[in-house]
């Protein structure tokens, strides 16, 4: 009997100890300046909604805002999928029920986003699935193991990329976050050696076509493109994706994957440093797929 008691009070104090963690670092993560914990505690008001995985990095907020006047919040994220990105997108759009000066009235989005799924980084909005449904629905009918690890353990729903980043960016504003360093000579001057094998997914195509219906529904303007790779840098399958979506959206995606000439507007072969994100959305304003209050 007595062993039983011990064991009793054990277990309640790890399920009392996993609870007060969690919460603890539940307050962490929304406390951050990060992106999503800006979303989450719905302050991430915006003219402009950007979307994109780490090439929609390359949306460089403080020049976009310098030149064209209007503020801007990015989702974008490393490896982000578009399933997860509908998530992110579709908590956007609820802001307005809270507060109707947050309600960005156009949407750029660098279809990119469509090139693969990464449930690895899924799991990670855990982080944040008290406070959308659209994740915890998600995550849920996707991952059901993970879903359940969540529910038995707050601590599990923290230990991940996500809220480590969160932390990372605890104080730090995360808007100027892109590659800044130019590609190694030896690197770009092999560039004819390498490609990279775009996969087309369907289901991720539909998850971009479900979030421009529902934005074009509530009469917002949406902008789709294809920001630039290393001159020469070849993208299987680039073609397919895009055909593939603008025939599930009906709308044209604006492709500018040529739009860099010069070797030293890259960080690397798919991203833009920040000398070439500039020249790529002085490119945007002018053919008017940025806004511009000025």
């Amino acid at each position: 009997m007595k062993h039983l008691v011990w064991y009793a009070a054990f277990v309640i104090l790890l399920v009392a100890g996993d609870q007060l963690a969690g919460l603890w670092m539940h307050r962490q993560a929304l406390e951050s300046e990060f992106r999503y914990s800006r979303l989450y505690r719905r302050v991430a008001a915006a003219d402009l909604l950007l979307l994109g995985n780490s090439r929609g990095l390359t949306f460089y907020q403080p020049y976009i805002e310098e030149i064209t006047g209007v503020t801007t919040c990015n989702l974008s994220y490393n490896g982000l999928p578009m399933d997860a990105a509908k998530c992110l997108a579709l908590d956007y759009f609820d802001l307005k029920n809270f507060d109707p000066r947050i309600y960005p009235q156009r949407i750029l989005i660098d279809v990119t986003i469509c090139d693969r799924e990464n449930d690895a980084l899924l799991a990670g909005f855990l982080t944040y699935q008290s406070r959308s449904t659209n994740f915890d629905t998600l995550i849920r009918s996707k991952l059901p193991k993970v879903w359940w690890g969540g529910q038995v353990s707050r601590l599990f729903r923290y230990n991940n990329e996500i809220f480590q980043r969160a932390l990372y960016h605890k104080n730090k504003d995360d808007r100027d976050w892109l590659l800044d360093r130019t590609i190694p000579a030896d690197l770009a001057n092999s560039v004819d050696q390498h490609s990279y094998d775009l996969d087309v997914h369907p289901y991720l195509v539909q998850k971009l076509a479900e979030t421009v219906e529902y934005a074009r529904h509530h009469g917002w303007h949406i902008d789709l493109v294809i920001g630039p790779y290393f001159p020469g840098f070849e993208v299987i399958n680039l073609d397919a994706l895009k055909t593939s979506i603008e025939n599930a959206t009906g709308l044209p995606v604006h492709d500018y994957r040529d739009a860099l000439a010069d070797p030293a507007d890259f960080g690397d072969f798919m991203h833009p440093n920040r000398q070439g994100s500039m020249k790529y959305l002085d490119l945007l304003k002018k053919d008017g797929i940025l806004p511009s209050v000025r």
